[in-house]
C-alpha cells in the first residue's frame, strides 16, 4: 500500500506527458477519436510506463508543480515536432493546388477542423494510411516511452535555451518545406511547362480564349501526372517518417540535456 501511494505522483506525471503528446501528435490528436479513448489510452500507457521508470520517490510540493508544467511542455513539444514534419504533405498539396488552379477552393479537414488544400488533404490521407500500414503509430508510442530515458521525470526543467535546440527546430522547419517541395516538384514543373505552352498558343492563336481552355487542360494534365508520380511521392513520405523519428530522438536528447 505504501509503494502504491508513493507511485501516484510519478503516475500522474507520466500521464500528463503521454496525454499532452496525444493531444498534438497526428493520428492520436484527431477529432474523430473520442476524448474518452485518448484519456483511456494515456492512462493505460502511463500505467505500463510507470513500472519501468527508476526514480526516487516524488512528493507533492512546490517542485511538483514545476514537474507538472515540465511534463506538459515536454509532451506538447514532442508532439508538435511530429505535427510540423508531417505538415510537409499539406505544403506539397498546396504547391500543386496553386499550379492547377485549385488554390481558390479549400476544404475543411474533419480531423483537425482547419482548412486545407484539396490535393493536400488527398495526399495526407495517403500518407496517413501509409503510416498505419508500416505501424508508424507503434513507433510514435515507442517514442514517448523512450523519452523517459532522455528526459528524466524528476528533472524540473527543460533545456529550451540551448543553441542546438534552436538549430534543430530551424532544421525541422527547413526540412518540412524542402520535402514538401520535392514531393510537388514533378507536378509543379510539368504544369509550368504546360503554362509556357499555353502562353505560346495564346500568342500564336489570339482568337482562342486561353483562359477557358487552360483551366481544364491543366486540371486534366495535373491529375494524370499526379497518378504517374504517386509512387515517387510515397517514397518521399517514407523519408518524411524517418526524419520524424530521428527528429524526435534528437529533440528528446537536447531537452534532457
Amino acid at each position: 500500500m505504501e509503494v502504491l501511494l508513493t507511485s501516484i505522483p510519478v503516475f500522474l506525471l507520466v500521464f500528463i506527458r503521454v496525454l499532452s503528446f496525444f493531444l498534438v501528435i497526428p493520428i492520436f490528436s484527431y477529432r474523430t477519436i473520442p476524448a474518452r479513448v485518448k484519456i483511456g489510452l494515456a492512462l493505460y500507457l502511463a500505467y505500463v510506463i510507470v513500472f519501468t521508470i527508476d526514480t526516487d520517490p516524488i512528493e507533492f510540493d512546490m517542485v511538483y508543480i514545476l514537474l507538472v508544467i515540465k511534463e506538459a511542455i515536454a509532451g506538447i513539444a514532442l508532439g508538435l515536432i511530429g505535427y510540423i514534419i508531417l505538415s510537409a504533405v499539406q505544403i506539397a498539396g498546396g504547391f500543386i493546388d496553386f499550379q492547377m488552379g485549385f488554390a481558390i477552393a479549400n476544404v475543411i479537414d474533419p480531423q483537425t477542423g482547419a482548412q486545407s488544400p484539396i490535393l493536400g488533404q488527398y495526399l495526407y490521407i495517403f500518407a496517413f494510411l501509409f503510416l498505419l500500414s508500416v505501424n508508424g503509430h507503434h513507433l510514435l508510442i515507442d517514442g514517448i516511452y523512450q523519452s523517459y530515458q532522455f528526459i528524466p521525470i524528476d528533472q524540473p526543467f527543460l533545456h529550451f535555451g540551448d543553441e542546438n535546440t534552436v538549430k534543430l527546430i530551424g532544421k525541422v522547419f527547413s526540412a518540412m518545406f524542402i520535402i514538401g517541395f520535392q514531393m510537388s516538384v514533378p507536378v509543379v514543373a510539368s504544369l509550368f511547362l504546360i503554362d509556357v505552352a499555353l502562353g505560346i498558343v495564346a500568342r500564336t492563336v489570339p482568337q482562342m480564349n486561353i483562359f477557358v481552355v487552360g483551366f481544364p487542360v491543366k486540371i486534366l494534365a495535373g491529375i494524370i501526372i499526379l497518378f504517374i508520380v504517386m509512387g515517387t511521392m510515397i517514397f518521399s513520405v517514407k523519408s518524411l517518417f524517418e526524419l520524424l523519428l530521428y527528429s524526435l530522438r534528437d529533440l528528446m536528447s537536447l531537452l534532457g540535456g
